[in-house]
């Protein structure tokens, strides 16, 4: 092996990565809980219109949740549906 091991190198964790699909949607589902919004029901509307009014700008969600199309997003969410309920019946 050719690298240090005093060498440090960076991580970046998929969870705390803001370009991530999966790290977008839990700021701007935080954000949507913050401010008194049911997350889902604001989402929803977001994905079926993409009227970005459905999403808040408190803590930049609005320009968080822009940085995605739409369908991925609705690739993330059906993924990690699919992943977490059906995989595993």
């Amino acid at each position: 092996m050719s690298s240090r091991l005093g060498d440090t190198k960076l991580y970046n964790s998929p969870s705390t990565d803001l370009n991530s699909p999966e790290s977008i949607i839990r700021e701007v589902y935080q954000a949507l809980k913050a401010k008194g919004y049911d997350p889902i029901t604001q989402l929803v509307g977001y994905l079926l219109s993409g009227d970005p009014t459905y999403i808040t700008s408190y803590n930049q969600a609005r320009s968080l949740i822009r940085r995605l199309e739409r369908d991925e997003i609705l690739e993330e969410l059906v993924s990690h549906y699919v992943a977490h309920k059906l995989e595993r019946d």
